[in-house]
């Protein structure tokens, strides 16, 4: 109190002198802002995306589940021997050098080079973040706590791609069965049991608990159970067949969400599997437009096949089949760095890892997906680095190759360039030995975690609206499509 009064008694005593006094401070202050903040308001350009803002955390409890559900698939998964689905050279190079060392703890084994596989990986980044010790965690948005009434968010630790894709490998005649021999489902089984019958479950009802499911058929059998929670998947696609079944009467490409939506849900960036190309690094590009995958597509990607045929014999286009394999990937790097523009159109879903790996190669993605749905929309405008074209444009004869022509050089450089200012926000990897370290402090992992974020105050609000609920009144099922 003395401190504070002797400073009041500095002050004049006379109400004008102090009014003018003040007066003259806030108009020196404000003649400094309109001289040096003026010129920057002028001369800047808007930012292809936003900074998260470093003061506020998310709170995160971490679901008591066993290791057999997450690390344990890991040691799983490099105990096995080759086979046509799961084998990849790059990946049996690394179980020929893991078998030689024998104390090699499984929370330090890294997850699968295979493109099946590693291309879903955002639960392992996002569990590597949360076991690193909390004093090493000052760049991570997400602050874990150990007593669930604490948490804003509970996180879920199933390798759900893992099991799925080790099911499809060795068995996958049982994989949409419901039966003992489908490993994947009796995992899935195991994990909703035990999460439902948690306390932090029996509180929300599931609302506040994150699953990842990233993999279009990660978790297959028990989606219904655990529609109410947070989903972070790379798009809706994987809801199409069993949506388009429930819309009886219904046109067939009306997608009736009631298991996912924008307004609890959250799209996430698959791992890109091409290196990341600097800026500086970038050279001379001297084809118009590259395109590597798979010609026939199911469903929405049908449009692929008929941009194919559109596309194929065209000069300074180059359309190849296949999948970024070890000699895919090759092919990959150099057709991404050499081309102005890389197609990405619809496939199964309407997304795919070929955007971000465009991303990473400073290729100006050519979106054709009327339906896709992108990562972190609000916080990034992907109009300032990708061109986004309907489906019933592309598919006109001559229109795309005159259009992608018609962009100037200064309009592709500025596209580059706003590209490059955003590619970290696609990285998850965090070059610590089995994810688990510091992460990267404007990676793909905070910017999940910043997107969960906004979804708390909605969670929230519905988990008091279900307390009020008379006994036996639920909540119906309804439509949130955007």
């Amino acid at each position: 109190m003395a401190s504070k009064n002797s400073f009041l008694l500095k002050l004049p005593c006379k109400t004008p002198s102090l009014f003018l006094s003040l007066s003259l401070f806030f108009l020196f202050t404000l003649s400094l802002f309109i001289l040096f903040y003026t010129p920057i308001l002028k001369t800047s350009s808007p930012p292809p995306y936003f900074p998260i803002s470093p003061p506020t955390t998310i709170k995160v409890y971490l679901a008591d589940l066993p290791n057999s559900f997450n690390y344990d698939l890991l040691t799983h998964y490099w105990s096995l021997n080759t086979d046509t689905r799961l084998g990849s050279q790059v990946d049996n190079d690394i179980r020929k050098k893991l078998t030689k060392r024998s104390n090699l703890s499984h929370f330090l084994l890294p997850y699968p080079e295979n493109p099946l596989i590693k291309q879903y990986s955002t639960e392992y980044w996002i569990l590597g973040d949360l076991l690193t010790p909390q004093e090493l965690r000052g760049a991570s948005f997400a602050k874990r706590v150990f007593d669930f009434s604490e948490a804003d968010v509970v996180f879920v630790p199933f390798f759900a791609t893992l099991s799925a894709e080790m099911q499809l490998g060795v068995g996958k005649g049982v994989f949409r069965k419901k039966v003992d021999e489908n490993e994947d489902y009796v995992r899935q089984k195991k994990v909703v049991d035990l999460v439902k019958s948690s306390d932090a479950w029996k509180r929300s009802g599931g609302r506040d608990h994150v699953f990842v499911l990233t993999d279009p058929v990660a978790m297959w059998h028990v989606r219904a159970e655990i529609a109410p929670a947070v989903l972070l998947v790379v798009d809706f696609g994987g809801w199409y067949r069993l949506d388009s079944k429930a819309s009886s009467g219904n046109s067939s490409d009306m997608i009736q969400h009631t298991q996912v939506s924008l307004l609890k849900d959250v799209i996430v960036p698959y791992t890109h599997l091409l290196p990341r190309l600097q800026l500086s690094e970038d050279q001379n590009r001297q084809t118009l437009l590259y395109f590597k995958g798979a010609k026939h597509r199911h469903r929405g990607g049908l449009v692929r096949e008929k941009l194919w045929d559109l596309l194929v014999n065209e000069p300074d286009v180059v359309m190849e089949e296949g999948f970024p394999n070890a000699t895919g990937k090759e092919q990959s790097i150099k057709g991404m760095r050499g081309s102005e523009f890389c197609l990405h159109p619809a496939g199964d879903t309407p997304t795919s890892c070929r955007l971000f790996d465009a991303i990473l190669s400073l290729c100006i993605p050519v979106i054709v997906s009327d339906d896709i749905e992108l990562p972190f929309e609000g916080m990034v405008d992907y109009s300032n680095f990708s061109i986004f074209v309907p489906v019933s444009d592309a598919l006109q004869p001559n229109w795309l190759l005159g259009h992608l022509r018609s962009f100037s050089k200064n309009q592709k450089d500025t596209l580059r360039l706003n590209m490059a200012h955003i590619q970290h926000i696609f990285e998850f990897d965090n070059g610590h030995p089995g994810g688990i370290g510091p992460v990267l402090p404007e990676g793909a992992v905070n910017y999940i975690w910043k997107k969960v974020y906004q979804k708390v105050p909605m969670i929230k609000e519905t988990i008091i609206r279900e307390k009020r609920k008379p006994k036996g009144v639920s909540v119906p099922l309804r439509c949130h499509c955007t």
